[in-house]
């Protein structure tokens, strides 16, 4: 039994029956079953999940009791011989179905003919099945040609019309552009672009020296990065901390900081100096943070387990700077986070909000007069960002919105991200 595909098959379980994060899960399988071929294994759990309503969708025409009655197992067997049958050409055909045959004896043994035969209709007639009609029902059309749920889609085409909604959708299906931001306690990027192109990769400078665009196989194993000479961390995040300004000396809190990349990167824009306070409600997220810090030589971040939407009577008044990177649906990181794109979220997205309020409302009181506040999130859904922008400046007349910015994927080439610095003015 091929073990790159066993491989596959038990990361897609975990992320359909634990809801487990693809990309958590697929590093935890890889070090587990050590497959021959890591970067099929990657393709081909990434290719099922970003695709997974369209080949539901056609796989629904093969299957005449429907996809709802068919064992989980047998159904990510089915997915999974679908994708590379459809998107893999260089994957033959018989290897596709043959090996979703040998796995399904090991896993859900007596369904392995169902799946033999279900295959090899798709194999004969999947290029004949006709999509939803984008005349007759546009928001159909696009969830299954760009395999998000109805309701995003629905979202989307609400909030940008048809044509950029399927712009986004289709950006959404990329894979993300490798970014990370130089550390100017240890170098410049024009410094460690010439030391990573030394070493093969290709370094692209960009944000005026503040970060580079990497491309290369092992890059992120490299001694570079084990000095702390850079992050990863997309654009977005750096635009952000570009926006909020810390300076040297100032007192920086940071509200919802785990992983701790916007803490991190404030440090380093204050030169080590000054005060930046990371706040997680986990033990090991702020454990994290702390080994991150040591990674970078960044000495001035202190951790502390606080939850951001409970008043801390410690923090009353003591920020220059308050960072809000709010919990939100995380509709701006698809490209990371393919499994996102399956959610139903329903009342989640109001309530989302309500959090995300009740947390800028608390962090307000934590800044002094004249201070910054930057409220952010990686999701693109009004009701989550000005939405929830909105409603705080409504009842705290002592703020206004000094800088607001939505970034796309398709027009930013950056993550879905939204920030708004909040400035107090007395």
């Amino acid at each position: 039994m091929d073990n790159n595909r066993r491989t596959a098959y038990e990361v897609l379980l975990a992320v359909e029956s634990k809801e487990a994060y693809s990309n958590i899960a697929l590093n935890d399988a890889v070090k587990r079953r050590s497959p021959e071929d890591e970067a099929f294994v990657r393709t081909l759990v990434y290719g099922v999940i970003e695709n997974q309503i369209y080949l539901d969708y056609k796989l629904a025409h093969f299957v005449r009791s429907g996809l709802k009655k068919v064992k989980r197992q047998a159904l990510i067997l089915l997915r999974m011989g679908a994708y590379q049958l459809e998107f893999l050409g260089g994957v033959p055909d018989y290897a596709a179905i043959d090996e979703s045959v040998k796995i399904a004896k090991k896993v859900c043994r007596g369904l392995e003919g169902f799946i033999n035969g279900v295959l090899r209709a798709y194999q004969r007639s999947s290029g004949g099945i006709c999509l939803p009609d984008s005349e007759l029902d546009p928001v159909r059309a696009l969830s299954v040609r760009y395999s998000y749920t109805e309701d995003i889609a629905a979202l989307w085409v609400r909030m940008f019309g048809l044509k950029d909604a399927e712009r986004l959708m289709a950006a959404g299906n990329e894979t993300p552009p490798l970014t990370v931001r130089v550390n100017p306690l240890r170098t410049d990027g024009e410094s460690l672009s010439e030391t990573l192109r030394a070493k093969g990769f290709e370094a692209e400078v960009i944000l005026d020296g503040m970060a580079l665009k990497l491309r290369g196989s092992g890059v992120l194993a490299d001694e570079t990065e084990k000095k702390g000479l850079f992050s990863v961390q997309d654009v977005s995040s750096m635009k952000m901390i570009q926006a909020l300004a810390p300076e040297k000396g100032d007192t920086v809190l940071d509200l919802c900081a785990a992983p701790g990349g916007k803490s991190l990167a404030a440090a380093e824009r204050m030169g080590n100096e000054g005060r930046v306070i990371s706040c997680d409600i986990y033990d090991h997220k702020l454990r994290l943070i702390e080994r991150a810090a040591q990674r970078l030589g960044v000495t001035i971040v202190e951790t502390r387990k606080n939850d951001g939407a409970v008043f801390n009577e410690e923090f009353a008044g003591i920020a220059d700077k308050v960072i809000v990177d709010a919990p939100c649906s995380g509709l701006g990181v698809v490209r990371r986070k393919p499994e996102i794109k399956l959610h139903t979220y329903g009342k989640d997205l109001e309530h989302l909000a309500d959090l995300q309020l009740q947390i800028l409302e608390t962090a307000a009181r934590y800044l002094k007069p004249e201070g910054t506040m930057i409220y952010s999130t990686c999701t693109v859904s009004e009701i989550e960002n000005r939405g929830v922008i909105d409603r705080f400046l409504k009842k705290n007349k002592n703020f206004f919105a000094a800088e607001e910015k939505q970034l796309l994927p398709h027009i930013d080439n950056a993550d879905g991200f939204y920030f708004c610095a909040l400035r107090r003015f007395e």
